[in-house]
C-alpha cells in the first residue's frame, strides 16, 4: 500500500509546472506565427487594393485625357477653318514625333498672300544677288484684321423702345451726406442682386415721407454715373415744369419688376446705353405727359401691360424726364 517512495513523489510534484510551462511556451509562439501569417496577409491584401485603385485612377486620367485632346482638336480644327475664311496662312506645326526625328511634316502648303500693285518690282530691274537677299531678308506682310460692321438694320432705330423702364418700389431713403438736394434710395426693380442705389434732386419738391414705400418708374439702361461720390444706378421718372415736380405712378396692380412698355414702340432697350450715341437725349424731347395725365412718347402712351397706364398726378401735358 506504501509501496511508492518519498522520492517518487517529490519528482511528480516538482516535474507537474515544467509541463505546464512548456505548454504555454507552445501556445504563444502558435500564437505569434499565426498573428505574422494574418498580418502579412493583410499587408498583401492592402497592397492588391491599392494597385487597383492606381490602376482605376489612372484609367479615369486617360479617358479624362483623351476627353480633352478631342475637344483640343475640334477647336483646333475649327480655329483653323476661322482662320483660313478670313484669308490667314495656314503653316503645319511639326508633331512631336517629328520634331523627334529631325524632320517636319511631309508638305508645308502655304496660300499666296496678295502684294499690293507698288510693292511689286519686276526681277529684272535689281541686279541678282540683291533680288535674292531682298527675298530671304523679307516677311509675310502682317494682315490687318477687318473691322466687324453690324449688317445694316441690326441695329433698332433711336426711339423710346431703347429704354429699360420697370417698375420700382423706393425701400428705403434718406438725404445725400454731401448735397441738400439730393435724395439717396434704394429702389428694388425685381432684380435677384437686390435693390438699385438711386440719386435724385427731389429734396425740394416731395417730403421724404412721401418717398418711402413709393411705387415708381426707375429708367434702368443708363449708363452708371457717381453723384457727389455715390455711385447712381438709375433714374426715376417724372412729370416736371420749371417749379413742380411730380414722380410718374405706375398702375395700382403693378408690382416690382414689371416692365413698362410704350404703345406702338416694340421694347427693345440696350443692356447699357452709350452715352456717345446720344439715345436718351434724342428721346427725352417727345417725353411728355398728355391731357390725361398718361405719360407719353409722341403719340404711344406708357403702360404696364395687363394692369394700365403710368400717370402724373396733376401735371397735365409737360415734360417728362
Amino acid at each position: 500500500m506504501f509501496g511508492v517512495t518519498f522520492g517518487t513523489v517529490v519528482k511528480r510534484i516538482f516535474s507537474v509546472p515544467r509541463l505546464v510551462k512548456m505548454s504555454d511556451l507552445q501556445r504563444i509562439l502558435s500564437n505569434n506565427k499565426a498573428a505574422e501569417e494574418l498580418l502579412e496577409s493583410l499587408k498583401q491584401e492592402l497592397k492588391v487594393i491599392k494597385n487597383e485603385q492606381i490602376q482605376r485612377k489612372i484609367a479615369m486620367l486617360q479617358t479624362e485625357n483623351e476627353t480633352l485632346r478631342r475637344q483640343v482638336d475640334s477647336c483646333l480644327k475649327q480655329l483653323v477653318s476661322l482662320e483660313v475664311a478670313h484669308g490667314k496662312v495656314q503653316i503645319p506645326v511639326p508633331t512631336p514625333d517629328e520634331v523627334r526625328a529631325g524632320s517636319g511634316p511631309a508638305t508645308v502648303k502655304m496660300e499666296p498672300v496678295a502684294q499690293p500693285p507698288a510693292a511689286k518690282e519686276s526681277p529684272k530691274e535689281q541686279p541678282p544677288a540683291k533680288a535674292q537677299q531682298q527675298q530671304s531678308d523679307s516677311k509675310p506682310p502682317k494682315e490687318k484684321k477687318p473691322k466687324k460692321e453690324k449688317p445694316a438694320g441690326e441695329e433698332p432705330p433711336i426711339d423710346v423702345g431703347r429704354l429699360d423702364m420697370r417698375v420700382g418700389r423706393i425701400v428705403e431713403v434718406s438725404r445725400h451726406p454731401d448735397a441738400d438736394s439730393l435724395y439717396v434710395e434704394k429702389i428694388d426693380c425685381g432684380e435677384p442682386n437686390g435693390p438699385r442705389t438711386v440719386i435724385s434732386g427731389l429734396v425740394k419738391y416731395v417730403p421724404i415721407e412721401e418717398m418711402q414705400n413709393r411705387m415708381v418708374v426707375a429708367l434702368c439702361n443708363l449708363k452708371p454715373a457717381k453723384m457727389r461720390g455715390i455711385l447712381s444706378e438709375a433714374m426715376v421718372m417724372c412729370a416736371s415744369t420749371p417749379d413742380r415736380v411730380e414722380i410718374l405712378a405706375p398702375p395700382a396692380d403693378a408690382v416690382p419688376g414689371d416692365l413698362v412698355h410704350v404703345e406702338g414702340y416694340p421694347r427693345v432697350p440696350d443692356s447699357v446705353m452709350n452715352p456717345k450715341k446720344k439715345i436718351f437725349e434724342t428721346v427725352a424731347p417727345d417725353l411728355k405727359t398728355n391731357g390725361e395725365l398718361v405719360a407719353c412718347y409722341k403719340e404711344g402712351s406708357f403702360v404696364v401691360p395687363g394692369k394700365g397706364p403710368v400717370k402724373a398726378q396733376t401735371l397735365k401735358n409737360v415734360q417728362v424726364k
